[in-house]
């Protein structure tokens, strides 16, 4: 009896989850076809900014920049004086998708029971109705990395547009990225009470295992790779559901994103990477990346970094998350902002901005919110700046998106005109004039 009503509680929960989430959403259809947005100020990104320029946006590309544009009378016409038109932005880290109540089980997708989840994939659990969705694209965020988070292989990220009505729909590389979580070789905070000698045992330990699992992948990439060459006529080995799913790492076809944060642990994933020249890695998180950027930066290895973070250490000065992608790009660090949000996506702009105000500057910030994700996961052709042929991902603001006084416009992600509708939007008109009685 038991059993029968938490099942039924679970599933009269997910019910009512569904509900809301379909009530915040927008009530109106995203516009598509031909657009011409006029007289803006293009930050491309790419290619300088122009001034009272013209973008023309033909279905799902941007068919023109720059300027006297000839405009036929099938676009539709969008005056952006005084505005500005930036590339959408890219958050290269979420959980978006994954998860909408923390204290719900049956709403979260983003981790799974085991270690080792090579084969597990962010694509296949993103909830399109997510609630967070709509919040996050308004701030003029119109794609994501989301990524699963539980064990030593999470699983494979997914690089998605945030609009669409199935993962199919929204997808830009269903498999970005698979996710590896460091073993840490550091304490876990004040109430970690283990000696020194039992954490150094734990990271061993837990370096082993993984050592062993990859070697394992790479015995049967080779075997997989031997028996694809050879003879048709020889019977197939048995499949390996994770160490199937680990080849495409193997062969460098998606990269590693390394989720690492202090400086030890970062110097250790560093010389963990030189034994795999054939895999493509990426650094996550990097905390203390500031305290090791030559080496980052002599590794060749892009950073997916955030700044509102509190420092580890607490002695350590409270500007140094803020300062710490500044001093990774003078190092020659590669950095993309990546929030590990879920809610909060739609603040990554922000994270963007403390960059720029302490010593990244804006251009740099910019790019590390747009081209510089985009090549990061090899999307640079298709998104990251405003270019003829690229997906028309963008947005208008009436000024600098870094500050939160800004106000964005509108925004259009895959060509769409999205409705500029979220649930924060609907909650504002509704209690905006609570109570008032007209005279």
């Amino acid at each position: 009896m038991r059993t029968f009503l938490k099942f039924f509680i679970s599933g009269f929960l997910l019910v009512v989850i569904v509900v809301t989430a379909g009530v915040a959403q927008f009530t109106e259809k995203a516009e598509f076809g031909k657009f011409a947005i006029t007289n803006a100020t293009i930050h491309t990104v790419s290619d300088g900014v122009i001034e009272h320029g013209v973008v023309l946006i033909n279905g799902e590309t941007i068919e023109f920049v720059g300027k006297n544009a000839k405009i036929t009378s099938d676009y539709h016409r969008i005056n952006a004086a005084g505005k500005h038109l930036y590339p959408g932005f890219m958050d290269a880290g979420t959980q978006l998708g994954l998860q909408e109540i923390g204290a719900v089980a049956v709403t979260k997708d983003q981790a799974e029971l085991g270690e080792f989840n090579p084969h597990v994939r962010a694509f296949t659990a993103i909830n399109p109705s997510s609630v967070s969705i709509p919040v996050t694209r308004v701030n003029g965020v119109t794609h994501v990395v989301s990524l699963p988070v539980s064990g030593r292989l999470s699983g494979k990220a997914t690089l998605i547009d945030l609009y669409g009505y199935s993962p199919d729909s929204m997808a830009v590389s269903p498999n970005a990225a698979l996710h590896l979580n460091w073993p840490t070789a550091q304490k876990g905070g004040a109430g970690d009470q283990r000696s020194e000698e039992e954490v150094e045992k734990a990271y061993k330990k837990n370096l082993k295992e993984l050592n062993e699992f990859w070697d394992r992948a790479v015995f049967y990439d080779d075997m997989m790779m031997s028996y694809e060459e050879g003879s048709a006529d020889k019977e197939a080995p048995d499949t390996h559901k994770k160490l199937e799913a680990m080849r495409e790492v193997l062969s460098g076809d998606i990269p590693v994103m390394i989720s690492v944060d202090r400086k030890q642990d970062i110097l250790n994933a560093l010389e963990w990477t030189k034994k795999h020249p054939d895999v493509h890695f990426i650094l996550a998180g990097v905390q203390e990346g500031w305290r090791v950027a030559d080496e980052i930066a002599e590794a060749g290895l892009p950073c997916l970094v955030s700044t509102l973070f509190t420092p580890e250490r607490a002695y350590d000065n409270y500007q140094r998350p803020y300062q710490n992608p500044a001093e990774l790009h003078e190092a020659g660090v590669k950095v993309a902002i990546a929030t590990g949000e879920i809610e909060n996506v739609r603040n990554a702009p922000y994270h963007a901005g403390y960059a720029a105000a302490y010593g990244l500057g804006k251009e740099e910030a910019l790019k590390a919110i747009t081209l510089n994700a985009a090549e990061i996961f090899d999307v640079a052709d298709r998104l990251g700046s405003i270019e003829e042929g690229k997906q028309a991902n963008l947005f208008l603001s009436d000024g600098d998106p870094f500050e939160p006084t800004t106000h964005i416009d509108q925004v259009f992600i895959r060509g769409y005109k999205i409705p500029m509708v979220s649930r924060h939007s609907q909650l504002y008109e509704k209690y905006l004039n609570r109570g008032a009685v007209e005279h």
